[in-house]
């Protein structure tokens, strides 16, 4: 691709890029805004003022171009100058992060910063070296509102929503699949434990059962709703977390049976049965206001009815 090094533009060139980037920040922060108007709407409207901020300076340099050199302003971008660092396009990235568009928004004005401060240094003319200073200047203290904004944190609200979302999107999928895993693949692994009396054969059914249930419940959460009315965030992330929890919630008592003694693995696997329970109690009460007790009461109950169907299956 052919660019042009910086040093080589003329003013009437500086000046159409600069309004190019202009018009591309504004376009960016309302995307930002817009990405995060429905988990942090607060944040949003920080970028939508910085958005209209943006506007204003575009205006000022189309004053002053079209005062100079007449109506007509070249389409002059970024990548078509030598030293601009590549942009990832916005809307190939969603949901947006809030700490990723925050550092994204600092990059940016320091950016901006920088090419109006060499811009200001290699023009002649008093009028567009004063403006393109006092742009340099501002677009310093938009870098700063950025940082600031990621020192500051979450209003009150926002974490209450982010911790919403968190729920929604990480901890019930993937509680599901950790349930899931751990407990319905007990049956068939004791089952083949008893029967087989082989730990090498109890393993392959154990991670058949395990890789099976955790493809299938992946799909299953994928599959239950496309997160645009619930809140739930993206189909196929939440189908992951899904699908890996209960994998590892099937693997974890699978593993004991690489042991070759079947009595010691099946021992071991117990035991790793029991700390999955005991976890799984824990996320229960720690996210899902469940009282420890009522958790741990109703994993118990369901844990051993599946472990013993599974004893009385192998053992027929």
């Amino acid at each position: 691709m052919l660019v042009k090094n910086f040093g080589a533009l003329t003013e009437q060139e500086v000046l159409a890029l600069a309004i190019s980037l202009e018009e591309e920040d504004a376009r960016i922060y309302e995307d930002f805004a817009d990405g995060l108007q429905g988990a942090y709407p607060e944040q949003a409207d920080r970028f939508r003022a910085m958005r209209r901020e943006e506007d204003g300076h575009r205006h000022r340099l189309l004053e002053h171009y079209q005062k100079r050199f007449g109506s007509h302003v070249p389409l002059i971008r970024r990548q078509d100058v030598r030293g601009f660092v590549t942009r990832r396009a916005v809307w190939l990235v969603r949901p947006l992060g809030l700490k990723a568009v925050q550092k994204a928004a600092e990059a940016m004005e320091r950016e901006t910063k920088q090419f109006y401060e060499a811009a200001a240094r290699t023009t002649r003319d008093t009028a567009l070296r004063q403006m393109l200073g006092d742009l340099a200047e501002e677009e310093r203290n938009h870098a700063n509102i950025a940082v600031a904004m990621a020192e500051a944190g979450l209003t009150e609200g926002e974490e209450a929503r982010a911790k919403r979302l968190f729920l929604l999107q990480i901890i019930q999928p993937g509680l599901a699949g950790l349930m899931d895993g751990s407990v319905s693949t007990l049956a068939p692994l004791f089952a083949a434990a008893f029967a087989t009396q082989s730990s090498w054969q109890t393993f392959l059914v154990g991670l058949a059962a395990s890789v099976g249930a955790g493809i299938s419940m992946g799909f299953a959460e994928a599959l239950s709703d496309d997160g645009s009315l619930t809140g739930r965030g993206h189909p196929w992330a939440r189908g992951s977390v899904c699908g890996l929890m209960t994998t590892l919630g099937g693997i974890g008592h699978t593993l004991p049976y690489l042991i070759p003694n079947v009595k010691t693995a099946t021992a071991m696997a117990v035991c790793v049965v029991l700390v999955e329970l005991g976890v799984i109690s824990w996320v229960r009460h720690r996210f899902m206001d469940t009282s420890l007790l009522s958790a741990v009461v109703q994993v118990a109950i369901g844990g051993a009815l599946v472990f013993l169907a599974g004893v009385l299956i192998g053992l027929s």
